[in-house]
């Protein structure tokens, strides 16, 4: 049951204007959910888990290959139609490093160059450069060249002209942005020396001179990545007979403490033989290769370094914030499997009483608004009670003929309050003033009572410490698959923490389906407020402040028509979850109290904000990690970590059932559930937020009822049908 408020005349304007919200309403959630997957890709393609070709081509026949290339030096120049090689006079060496920067060895190796004052060139590849953008800048700096090494280390013999285009702009566009340069240096991925050029990759050098770079090779290989020891690597890096030499090493792809090392030896060591270390240009002694980029080049460049990093930090903040929910998830589950356990126990125990029991009659409220579809069902069902009981029906200003229904029944003890539609909370205060006994049952229009439900609500009531109970809600209209999600959430979900909360003493919520009041305990805490959406949760919390316990019921089952539409579903919950940000909010003093109120807030609110409001926030994590590991990998691990967590919540869900004596067949969509339900909370919550900070009010909205909802065992007497009337039949 729901009730809303609402100002003559105004009905027209406010479904206007909440069309023109909605779409910006769904349309924020899902703008954060494509930038938040965006960032996920960009990752992917920087660190090289999409787009990345690791073939290496085999060795090829040379035929086609120029003489002068295969017997010329390690650089090859074949821009404007040129095929000319070039080598370096002897007793010059230019150090090179591929495949870098690296966070952890680049620098070590800029310290020993700028140690023994010596020059190199950098191949860098674009998603190293784009990641670790002030080491390129660092190395521009220190008089160093940068030359590109494709974007993603492809072998390019393998690739198409478009291809080797996108490899060299990308690798420029990252190295403009890190340090706002262009370079005209390239080599390629898995080159070696001149002579070992085929035709796979000549015809590749030839485009790339066409494009503007020139190509170089090594003719001096330290074999560093083998990791031959320190010096090795020294013998394999330096010519023979005093020879000029352009010397391949690597400052990443692995460890290189031993080139490191080796380099910290080899400078001072060929220096004292007369061998000057400079970088290519410096060698050769031509222009540098870099030039200066500026206006649109270099703003798309920083943009690019930006997104990368930026990309980088969402996911370091997506890692955090799934070890958050893991932990949430994980403790929460612990819990509710230990505590939930223990409140079994302790109830079902052979002779357990609350207290003295309790025979007294007691009023039951049941605030409608246009419930013409299901007031008789629930009266009924009432009339039926094994406890002695006044019904009370306050309709809050219905349009559809609710009050005469119940009047038109002719039944005994049953009294119809009629009211301008004033919102539930008030119509609650008003049936209160109307009632006669000292224990308040409250239920909705459209919920219906087993005949034991009142007597079992209302036991607890003989200890005194109790000042509410919350009985055991149950989704009637469970033979959808929507209606089988909610099924699993209020036996899992709800009724698994009513019991944790119950042995914690924080219950944050009487359902207002099913739950029973002390009198004296409303009247302390003022009634019903209207300050919130979720009066339930409101109310509840304010009998924890009070000093009051607030206790569970498992045995006072209440079957209730849950929404079954995705719409009446958001529409629902999306009051839910903004009315319990409301509550919490609300009664955050309770934070800084002394006695039963400080407890409360100290230990209440926490687990409420944690598990009902940052865990489904960071729920859907799981999820998209679950299509990050499958498309990026690794996706063995992906899989298997996923079905851990779901293994987790079958395990908690089966309990769960075996605990409310449901039948496990409705887990078999469990999982759908997981993949589905958890991404529409998620939109929800996200929208209340929203809601939330941009200062929104949230109306009442009435959700459309088809009244089949009946106890199970056909408990609901002398039903009668009614024109217009759902043919449907009562689910059990």
């Amino acid at each position: 049951m729901a009730t809303r408020t609402r100002r003559p005349g105004a009905a027209p304007r406010a479904r206007d204007a909440s069309r023109r919200r909605l779409p910006m309403r769904l349309l924020l959630p899902c703008l954060l959910l494509v930038a938040l997957m965006a960032m996920l890709m960009l990752r992917g393609y920087v660190h090289s888990e999409i787009l990345a070709d690791h073939r290496v081509q085999a060795p090829a026949s040379s035929d086609k290959v120029p003489e002068k290339i295969l017997e010329g030096g390690p650089v090859i120049d074949t821009r404007s139609g040129r095929t000319q090689s070039l080598s370096l006079r002897d007793h010059r060496l230019v150090l090179t490093f591929d495949d870098g920067p690296d966070p952890e060895w680049t620098p070590k190796v800029l310290d020993v160059l700028k140690k023994h004052h010596a020059h190199a060139v950098f191949f860098v590849t674009g998603t190293m450069a784009s990641r670790y953008p002030d080491l390129v800048q660092r190395m521009v700096h220190e008089g160093h060249e940068v030359g590109l090494h494709t974007f993603n280390h492809p072998d390019l013999s393998y690739q198409s002209k478009k291809r080797i285009d996108w490899e060299l702009s990308q690798n420029q566009l990252a190295i403009s942005g890190a340090a706002g340069i262009r370079t005209s240096l390239f080599r390629p991925p898995y080159s070696s020396f001149a002579d070992a050029m085929d035709n796979k990759s000549w015809p590749v050098t030839e485009y790339i001179g066409t494009r503007g770079y020139i190509t170089i090779v090594n003719n001096t290989d330290s074999e560093d990545w083998r990791k031959p020891g320190v010096e090795q690597i020294i013998r394999n890096a330096t010519p023979k007979g005093g020879k000029g030499a352009i010397v391949l090493m690597h400052d990443s792809g692995g460890d290189r403490h031993q080139t490191v090392q080796a380099l910290d030896k080899f400078l001072p060591q060929l220096k004292a033989k007369g061998y000057e270390f400079d970088n290519l240009t410096e060698a050769l002694g031509a222009a540098s290769a870099h030039t200066q980029v500026t206006g649109v080049e270099l703003w798309k460049g920083k943009a690019w370094v930006f997104l990368v990093g930026a990309s980088d930090n969402i996911t370091a903040v997506l890692v955090v914030g799934l070890a958050i929910i893991g932990f949430l998830v994980i403790s929460r589950f612990v819990l509710m499997l230990l505590l939930s356990g223990v409140h079994a126990r302790r109830v079902r125990r052979p002779g357990f009483r609350w207290g003295n029991p309790v025979f007294e009659p007691v009023s039951v409220l049941v605030p409608a608004y246009n419930e013409a579809k299901c007031i008789e069902n629930t009266v009924r069902s009432l009339m039926a009670s094994e406890h002695p009981i006044e019904i009370i029906v306050i309709d809050d200003g219905s349009s559809d003929g609710t009050a005469r229904i119940v009047e038109a029944m002719g039944l005994p003890n049953v009294k119809v309050v009629r009211q301008l539609n004033a919102g539930k909370p008030a119509a609650l205060n008003r049936g209160l003033a109307n009632a006669r006994y000292d224990i308040i049952v409250m239920m909705d229009g459209d919920t219906v009572f087993e005949p034991a439900t009142v007597r079992e609500l209302v036991q607890p009531f003989g200890d005194p410490r109790v000042g509410a109970v919350a009985g055991n809600a149950k989704v009637g209209n469970r033979n959808s698959l929507i209606g089988a999600w909610q099924h699993i959430e209020y036996v899992m979900g709800f009724n698994l923490d009513r019991r944790m909360y119950d042995i914690l003493r924080c219950m944050p919520t009487i359902p207002g389906a099913v739950g029973a009041f002390r009198r004296s305990a409303l009247e302390r805490v003022g009634g019903m407020s209207d300050d919130t959406l979720a009066e339930d949760t409101d109310i509840t919390m304010a009998m924890h402040r009070d000093g009051w316990r607030v206790v569970y019921a498992e045995k006072a089952r209440a079957w209730t028509e849950a929404p079954e539409t995705v719409q009446q579903l958001w529409s629902q919950r999306y009051r839910w979850s903004y009315g319990t940000m409301q509550a919490i909010w609300k009664h955050r003093k309770a934070v800084v109290e002394k006695g039963p109120s400080g407890r409360f807030g100290r230990v209440g609110l926490p687990l409420v904000a944690l598990f009902m409001v940052v865990a489904p926030l960071l729920a859907p994590l799981i999820d998209v990690f679950l299509i990050y590991g499958l498309v990026f990998g690794p996706t063995e691990k992906t899989i298997v970590a996923w079905l851990g967590v779901l293994a987790i919540q079958l395990v908690c869900a089966a309990y769960a059932f075996r605990l409310d004596r449901e039948k496990m067949t409705h887990l078999i969509s469990l999982p759908l559930q997981q993949i589905l339900y958890r991404q529409l909370m998620y939109v929800v919550l996200l929208q209340s937020w929203i809601t939330a900070l941009t200062g929104g009010r949230l109306r009442w909205q009435k959700l459309r009822r088809t009244g089949v909802v009946g106890a199970p065992g056909g408990q609901v007497p002398n039903q009668r049908s009614r024109s217009g009337s759902s043919d449907r039949r009562p689910v059990g």
